[in-house]
């Protein structure tokens, strides 16, 4: 129990310190992606309502590109049996690749990333879960240089009554974000 406060406060300090790394620059958000991403061709057209990117395919917001490779919900517990999280719904484990597009280093934030389901609730990402769902718990906690790329998994702890159906992507706590549909 004590390993656990302790590392829920180290990642708590950590993603604070990551909170004002991150870039605001949003030149490649959902709105304005550019054609061949997925997440923004109709932006190019004048219409204000850019696509939506699906599982699989590339998006980008800022200087970060991501593909949520996959979504699995239901699951009650990650972590092992000494020291895990316990979901209070059910845990959804978003599968995502992260590559730095940009010219200088920058970290990623898994708090800063939101699900919503199909009535338009939003879902904050679990930090503390994503440490126990992520063997290397060092994944998202680091600086991703220009031209490198981490996967790892962001967790959402939803009612077990609820579906996805969107994710909302950032490269910081303050870009516009890119939209992916999970369905």
């Amino acid at each position: 129990m004590r390993k656990t406060t302790m590392l829920a406060l180290i990642a708590g300090a950590l993603v604070a310190l990551g909170c004002g790394a991150g870039s605001t620059d949003d030149t490649t958000s959902s709105s304005k992606a550019g054609a061949g991403t997925g997440a923004g061709a109709d932006a190019a057209k004048g219409d204000d309502k850019p696509k939506t990117a699906t599982i699989g395919k590339p998006a980008r917001d800022g200087k970060f590109e991501f593909t949520v490779k996959s979504a699995r919900c239901g699951v009650a517990k990650v972590g092992s049996s000494m020291l895990g999280a316990k979901a209070q719904g059910q845990f959804c484990l978003v599968t995502v690749n992260v590559k730095n597009i940009g010219k200088e280093s920058q970290m990623f934030d898994g708090s800063s990333q939101k699900a919503y389901a199909a009535n338009g609730t939003e879902y904050s990402a679990d930090g503390t879960a994503a440490l126990y769902a992520n063997q290397d718990a060092e994944t998202f906690l680091n600086d991703i240089n220009p031209g490198n790329k981490v996967t790892g998994v962001v967790v959402f702890d939803i009612p077990k009554n609820v579906k996805l159906a969107r994710l909302e992507l950032h490269d910081s706590p303050f870009s516009g974000g890119v939209t992916v549909s999970l369905a």
